[in-house]
């Protein structure tokens, strides 16, 4: 790149195409997303309709090739989504990842030819909801000891058995109707080596034995998106919905997990950028003995420490998602990085917002409190910030000059 092109490069939109999507998501966000946010949190409802629209957009199959209904986008797109979303409704935005990301995507990329011909068309216009399903009671960071199995019957059905949890968008309303499609791992024997073979299943709503167990209520954060207890209880599932061969999933699990983990970071990014906004605005609005609290030392710690951080995280966020490619893995240590260091960050700078702003940060109508609890989920939800850690120091045993990168 020459020093003339280096100077012009835009890093959050590279290309006018970026731009132009930002506008419309931007646009989409201030008229529709916004207005809807704090009443469907109140409530603990998804807005199943208003999600719906996002298919009319193009959105619900963001990179999904057009052949199959989607628009073919790059990684880039998915953080400008995630995060002009996330900016004013993150838990809408969670039921957008785990459907376009964790479902859409991953079949796009992992998929036969007709489980894509007959899943995705419905998948990226948002008829089919769907969710991914790893997460069990007994078992969160420690995937890999999942109790649910498939077997293989001698008809050639397989038979799951089962329970996850903590699925998002795992119901789809308040009647616990059960989301129309579930990329749902499961374990399929153990390797010659120990280790348990994982394999990927389709499951339809509809098939026999698949239920749902139960819709969280009352969490912390995250309200306005369903999350369940998914049922699998001698539930048949023909060959055909295998995806992939059996035992052969591990790696692409693996690979899901890092695409996941960018796009919570993206969210975080939202995050924090409305809760500095909020912060600055109410800065120069409010006076405190005579004067806007902006000239007051210990504000104007709060807004510049919350800016230099944001625009750390930004930097981050977008040089890591240009180097992702969503087809294949292999970029652990910076995804990784990216959403152990974004998801505290945008909680740091939420914490300041409601502190900058007094009483008033302190409650729904003035959206820094609702981002503060929403933004905890991100330290967990993908992987634990602990484990991001542990990830980390592991890749950087193995590769100690990613330092000099």
């Amino acid at each position: 790149m020459s020093e003339r092109e280096l100077s012009q490069f835009n890093l959050i939109n590279p290309t006018e195409s970026h731009s132009m999507l930002r506008e419309m998501v931007r646009d989409f966000v201030e008229k529709k997303v916004e207005p809807q946010a704090l009443e469907h949190d109140r409530n603990e409802k998804f807005n199943l309709e208003l999600f719906r629209e996002l298919g009319d957009m193009g959105l619900l199959g963001l990179t999904v090739s057009e052949e199959y209904g989607g628009s073919g986008l790059d990684t880039v797109s998915t953080i400008i989504v995630h995060e002009e979303l996330s900016s004013s409704d993150p838990a809408f935005t969670l039921s957008f990842l785990a459907h376009s990301m964790l479902t859409a995507n991953n079949l796009s990329v992992n998929g036969s030819e007709e489980q894509k011909k007959k899943f995705l068309p419905g998948l990226c216009s948002g008829e089919l909801i769907g969710c991914m399903a790893m997460s069990e009671p007994d078992y969160g960071s420690d995937v890999m000891g999942m109790q649910t199995s498939a077997e293989l019957n001698s008809d050639g059905n397989w038979v799951i058995n089962g329970n996850k949890m903590w699925i998002t968008n795992g119901s789809i309303d308040e009647e616990g109707t059960p989301a129309d499609l579930v990329w749902l791992y499961a374990k399929t024997g153990v390797g010659s080596n120990g280790r348990p073979q994982i394999s990927t299943f389709l499951i339809e709503k509809g098939m026999e034995g698949y239920s749902v167990g139960q819709k969280i209520y009352d969490k912390s954060g995250m309200r306005a998106s369903n999350t369940a207890e998914l049922v699998f209880e001698n539930c048949i599932v023909p060959p055909s919905n295998l995806v992939g061969s059996v035992g052969g999933s591990t790696l692409h699990m693996m690979r899901n997990l890092e695409l996941e983990r960018i796009a919570l970071a993206a969210m975080s990014l939202g995050i924090a950028r409305r809760s500095l906004r909020e912060m600055n605005r109410y800065a120069s609005e409010r006076h405190s003995f005579g004067k806007p609290i902006r000239e007051y030392g210990q504000i104007q710690r709060h807004i510049a420490e919350s800016y230099a951080e944001y625009k750390a995280m930004q930097s981050y966020v977008y040089n890591t998602a240009r180097m992702v490619n969503l087809e294949s893995g292999g970029y652990r240590l910076d995804t990784d990085g990216v959403k152990l260091f974004s998801t505290t960050v945008a909680k740091n700078i939420a914490d300041r917002a409601i502190q900058v702003m007094g009483g008033y940060g302190y409650v729904g109508e003035y959206v820094v409190e609702r981002l503060w609890r929403d933004s905890k989920l991100l330290e967990i939800g993908g992987g634990t910030i602990e484990m991001h850690q542990k990830n980390m120091t592991k890749e950087l045993y193995k590769n100690p000059d990613s330092i000099l990168d």
